[in-house]
């Protein structure tokens, strides 16, 4: 078997509709205001994280794909780069690209078992192997959040 294993960053910001995974919030904050409707952020702002966007995903799967495997040696498990941000990051991102109206439909409605759940993952990782490898992270959120809009929006977002 001549083969890696990857391990993404959480994905940020997912297409499709709100579901009720405790990590579901990261995407619904950004996506919901973007589409003219209010999301719930049921953890402190303060919480960090660590995301990629749908587009870099794809990049690490077909790299992983045809990454030279004699540069791999016996490990063959690697971690993604990716986004650390807190949810306050994420907010001002959508606020910086999107304005105070879009920002304004995410409504605070704080959950302790979600906060316990996420609280509980880790939020850096070393990834330097995996970029010596030649994957590639997203630059930051704002990039993420103009890829979700160019990517999922066709360049247009619900800004009144």
């Amino acid at each position: 078997f001549d083969g890696v294993a990857i391990r993404l960053p959480t994905i940020c910001v997912r297409p499709g509709k709100p579901n009720k995974a405790a990590s579901g919030f990261f995407s619904n904050i950004i996506r919901e205001p973007l589409n003219g409707q209010e999301a719930v952020l049921p953890v402190p702002e303060e919480m960090m994280h660590w995301f990629a966007s749908p587009r870099a995903a794809v990049g690490f799967l077909i790299h992983a794909a045809e990454v030279d495997s004699s540069r791999l040696g016996d490990r063959r498990s690697l971690t993604m780069p990716g986004v650390a941000a807190t949810v306050g990051d994420q907010i001002a991102a959508l606020r910086r690209i999107a304005g105070d109206k879009v920002a304004g439909r995410i409504r605070r409605e704080p959950d302790a078992g979600i906060e316990r759940i996420i609280a509980s993952w880790p939020r850096r990782f070393d990834t330097r192997r995996a970029r010596e490898l030649g994957f590639h992270a997203d630059a930051s959120f704002e990039e993420i959040i103009r890829t979700h809009i160019q990517d999922e929006l066709g360049g247009k977002f619900a800004a009144d």
